[in-house]
């Protein structure tokens, strides 16, 4: 008798599919209807796929209570585990369905970094990669690289993001700037001017606002119109607005140290006085699996030669 090849890889030991999209729908609806409605088949189609799943498995997926489902604990291990693995599975047949010859790359990022650092660049990038079309995509919400919402980012953070594979870019700084109109010089002066404000998303590990920058100036209270001015004040939810009054002199601002680097080559804004405050860095992000397509690797590379070194 010929001996089997030992490189031939045993079948898969996995139940049918369909109870498992069957599963699937049910427990994300905790409802046999609505995965019925979902999935185009009858309740009692759902159900018997369900029992049989059960029945495979030795143990109980729900709980059927009067006119609700609620998922054992096995139930909710399977489902998270199925809900990632079909996601995944979706997002690889959505890319096998686009047009092989395409070679868009969306970029999505937030939009301050959007409008001070991809922007200006946009022509270089044409130039050094012309055979790829660069969309932007702005946003301060992050959006799902692995269901293939966007095909790279540049997010801040910590660069853990589960499924991803990120590449550290940048470190990033604020610090106090402001118009030269002021004639700013020290921090004492602060009391004479505006403080301008900008929302951080609840996500930032390490947002630049001015009660941090006050505790890392060594200013433990500050003095009482300064308090008065830190409670009122300009307040912006777009750091680029925030930019841009600081450049009228409308006041005092923490901004991004690289964001704001041409305004202060140019002069149009100065930094009068320290401290900068560290906030993280910047980070190349794109779905696992994803970092040697040759238009994405292309991005990656031109992104990552125009960080400063």
């Amino acid at each position: 008798m010929q001996e089997m090849d030992s490189s031939v890889r045993p079948p898969r030991r996995l139940p049918p599919l369909l109870s498992l999209r069957a599963f699937e729908a049910a427990a994300a609806h905790l409802s046999f209807q609505r995965a019925a409605v979902e999935l185009s088949v009858t309740p009692s189609a759902i159900s018997h796929q369900v029992r049989a799943l059960e029945d495979t498995l030795g143990q109980p997926l729900f709980r059927r209570l009067t006119r609700q489902l609620a998922l054992t604990p096995s139930g909710q291990r399977l489902f998270d585990d199925l809900r990632t693995g079909f996601d995944a599975l979706e997002a690889g047949i959505d890319r096998l369905r686009r047009p092989p010859v395409s070679q868009h790359v969306t970029l999505t990022t937030n939009t301050a970094f959007a409008a001070r650092w991809v922007l200006p660049r946009m022509a270089a990038f044409h130039k050094a990669c012309p055979g790829i079309e660069l969309r932007l995509h702005a946003s301060d919400t992050l959006v799902d690289l692995s269901r293939g919402d966007a095909d790279i980012a540049v997010r801040s953070g910590s660069g853990n993001w589960p499924g991803l594979v990120s590449r550290e870019l940048m470190r990033e700084r604020y610090a106090p700037l402001c118009s030269p109109m002021l004639k700013l010089r020290r921090a004492s002066e602060l009391p004479r001017h505006p403080l301008i404000h900008c929302d951080w998303q609840p996500h930032a590990l390490a947002p630049a606002l001015w009660p941090r920058w006050f505790r890392e100036a060594g200013i433990a209270q500050p003095p009482r119109a300064l308090q008065a001015r830190l409670a009122k004040g300009l307040s912006f939810s777009d750091e680029t607005h925030a930019m841009l009054a600081a450049l009228a002199g409308h006041g005092v601002a923490l901004l991004s140290l690289t964001l704001a680097a041409e305004e202060l080559r140019s002069g149009a804004l100065v930094q009068p006085f320290g401290p900068a405050l560290d906030t993280g860095s910047y980070f190349l992000v794109t779905a696992g699996g994803r970092e040697n397509e040759p238009a994405i690797r292309a991005v990656w590379a031109w992104i990552a030669s125009q960080a400063p070194g």
